[in-house]
């Protein structure tokens, strides 16, 4: 009889052995990623939002510290739909699946585990827009700064349903959502985008959702302020600018990018490298409008705008008069006429060279007036070597008693950007 129970009790043991053994552990994010579309998973999560709960079902926006997942009608009692709070850890079981780009986990139920809550901050993508990166993040809590809002429309055309919201950065469109189901036509976020008009510049949180490219789920959306120039001139560094401003010359395209010398009644603005197709480039003649958004920032003394991109505006053109500032030359006060079309009369030529010693480069032109020398340039992606002013300018001698019309810009001092020269 005791051999029999010593029997039966390894035998008890040996089953335990194999049901450990053979008991399924949860999978770490790459190796959810690694596997193959519709083979089971078993993942430890987060919550981090959740759809409406509907027919014992719920939608389940998660993360972890690694990446994040949606999980598409989890079964789910009402009660504990209820419990799913943002941070809870729970327990998901399901198997992989794909649907228009978006990988996802459908057929799932879970378990609740005990945790410390986990919430995640949102990432800022906004440089990977555009990218085969940003797929890369695919679910995760993000942030997109700067977009221009091109499109809002109803899903269904009336208010209730999901809103459509087609926003260009950069020149490019891109597609992103208020899913009522996550954000009803009773939240901030839904009162917000629907109030939204095209042109606005807005700063846009999301769950980065996929359907045959980024789709972005809004969860918060912020609008800027247009600036005026007095906005302008009193940010600080780095400060986000939006601003409506006039064409008044570009340098060369090149590579999606332009440097323009804009303005408006108020003062003048220098948009640095600013993103820009070469379609869109050819539209940017003397006197458009156009809204642009980017940071505040400074080089040797020069105040500019960069990380900038822009959206054409309707309106009649303007276009500067040059501002006389030849009595303001050497005093403080010349600075705060920054980047505007100016005018300097009867300056003496003192020195004419090419900026690397040879004919197509930028002419360092210095000029004396009241006894003080000063330094102006032809900018060649302004006035290229074919330019009537590159040609004027290279031709003059020192002695010569000349008028100059230019951008002034500042290069630890002023150094404007020649447009116009006449000789006396």
């Amino acid at each position: 009889m005791k051999k029999l129970f010593v029997c039966l009790l390894c035998v008890v043991m040996m089953l335990g052995l194999v049901s450990c053994f053979n008991k399924e552990e949860p999978i770490t994010y790459d190796e959810y990623m690694a596997a193959e579309v519709e083979s089971e998973v078993i993942v430890d999560m987060y919550v981090q939002a959740t759809q409406s709960w509907w027919d014992n079902k719920i939608t389940v926006y998660a993360a972890d510290k690694d990446g994040a997942y949606f999980v598409y009608d989890m079964a789910c009692s009402e009660a504990d739909a209820a419990k799913l709070t943002k941070g809870t850890k729970i327990r998901v079981t399901g198997h992989k699946a794909e649907w228009a780009g978006e990988i996802e986990i459908v057929d799932a139920t879970f378990e609740f585990l005990e945790s410390d809550p986990y919430i995640a901050e949102a990432t800022d993508l906004t440089a990977l827009l555009g990218t085969e990166e940003l797929i890369s993040y695919q679910n995760q809590l993000a942030s997109f700064d700067g977009l221009f809002v091109k499109k809002i429309e109803y899903k269904g055309g009336e208010r209730g349903d999901d809103i459509y919201l087609t926003v260009t950065h950069n020149g490019t469109d891109y597609d992103f959502c208020v899913e009522r189901y996550l954000t009803d036509p009773d939240s901030d976020v839904y009162k917000a985008v629907e109030a939204l008009e095209v042109g606005d510049v807005i700063d846009v949180e999301g769950f980065l959702y996929w359907y045959e490219g980024v789709n972005t789920h809004i969860t918060a959306v912020t609008a800027h302020d247009v600036d005026t120039y007095a906005d302008y001139d009193a940010a600080a560094i780095d400060d986000r600018i939006v601003a409506d401003v006039y064409v008044q010359a570009t340098q060369s395209w090149w590579d999606n990018k332009i440097t323009v010398y804009a303005a408006d009644n108020d003062g003048a603005y220098f948009l640095y490298d600013m993103a820009c197709s070469e379609a869109d480039a050819a539209k940017l003649t003397k006197g458009a409008k156009i809204r642009v958004t980017g940071y505040k920032a400074e080089w040797s003394g020069e105040v500019e705008i960069v990380d900038c991109h822009f959206v054409a505006l309707e309106g009649d053109p303007y276009v500067a008069e040059a501002v006389d500032l030849t009595d303001k030359l050497g005093t403080d006060e010349l600075i705060s006429y920054q980047n505007q079309l100016v005018l300097f009369n009867g300056l003496t030529v003192k020195k004419v060279e090419y900026k690397g010693g040879e004919r197509g480069d930028d002419i360092y032109l210095t000029v004396t007036y009241n006894e003080a020398d000063y330094d102006f340039c032809v900018e060649r992606y302004l006035t290229g070597p074919d330019s009537d002013v590159y040609k004027a300018v290279e031709a003059l001698e020192a002695g010569d008693v000349i008028d100059v019309e230019g951008f002034l810009y500042w290069y630890n001092g002023a150094n404007p950007h020649i447009t116009n020269v006449t000789v006396k």
